[in-house]
């Protein structure tokens, strides 16, 4: 079993994904797919007239600040557009999935962050009532009852809390969830880099490897951005029992093979 997830920044061929996908699913790999759509919903927002905002976290990571307005944007364009959008690649190419976002079936669980601590001009503050959350359950169950079927899962945020509200996740944590409730083998990562930077954005300085251990340090001296949250949802991974996670490129031909192969960072 592997879990994959495609991020939804510029230039991602889903095209190749599904490609590889499909021949993955030919030589009899069980798997999961699980994507973003940020780049897209950027566009929505902004010519909705409710332009996206990030924020900041004192520890240093980056997350898009969910108002309701902004979650159902979200929702239609990541459950909508993006998610349909890769089910019928998929269909188109012979392969029977279904999409679903972690809110259908509790798919995806969490509870629904009271506040959130943002840095912000060097200060801290609070703000309240956002919809943001994490995944702490992932319905196994409803997962293995659709493989079983012959269905192939494609996965995206949202998720739900425990009180039926939809809450914002970050898809490479939730990526990350899925693989370790599944008993995966790996965790496929792609986006539009090659991997983990050591001098971003030189493409040249792609970190070929990194030991669990070390993660936490290229986080703090290598990581940029997004980045960072992969790196944070592979340590997560890793813990739950994952034998690796690979961060790979999703522009070029053929992005899971190679990334299984070993092509990007590898974190053992």
């Amino acid at each position: 079993m592997i879990v994959i997830k495609v991020g939804g920044s510029e230039g991602i061929d889903y095209d190749a994904v599904c490609d590889d996908v499909v021949d993955l699913v030919d030589t009899g790999q069980q798997l999961v797919l699980i994507h973003g759509g940020s780049h897209l919903t950027n566009q929505v927002a902004t010519a909705l007239g409710h332009p996206p905002q990030f924020v900041t976290s004192p520890s240093g990571y980056s997350s898009r600040l969910t108002d309701r307005a902004a979650l159902e944007i979200f929702e239609m364009v990541y459950c909508g557009q993006v998610n349909k959008n890769i089910v019928e690649r998929l269909q188109r190419r012979g392969i029977n999935s279904i999409g679903l976002s972690g809110i259908d079936g509790r798919l995806w669980q969490g509870t629904r962050k009271k506040a959130i601590r943002v840095l912000e001009n060097g200060r801290k503050r609070i703000i309240r009532d956002t919809h943001t959350g994490r995944v702490e359950q992932v319905n196994r169950t409803l997962l293995w009852d659709l493989m079983q079927v012959g269905l192939l899962p494609v996965l995206t945020p949202p998720a739900v809390s425990y009180d039926g509200e939809a809450i914002n996740v970050d898809g490479d944590r939730a990526a990350a969830a899925t693989a370790v409730a599944l008993d995966a083998t790996d965790l496929i990562i792609l986006s539009n880099t090659p991997g983990v930077l050591g001098n971003f954005p030189d493409e040249s300085s792609l970190i070929p490897t990194i030991e669990r251990d070390e993660i936490q340090q290229v986080i703090q001296t290598n990581a940029q951005g997004r980045m960072r949250m992969k790196l944070l949802g592979a340590q997560e991974a890793l813990a739950g029992g994952l034998r690796r996670v690979v961060l790979g490129d999703a522009r070029c031909s053929q992005p899971v093979r190679r990334a299984l192969a070993g092509e990007g960072t590898v974190i053992r």
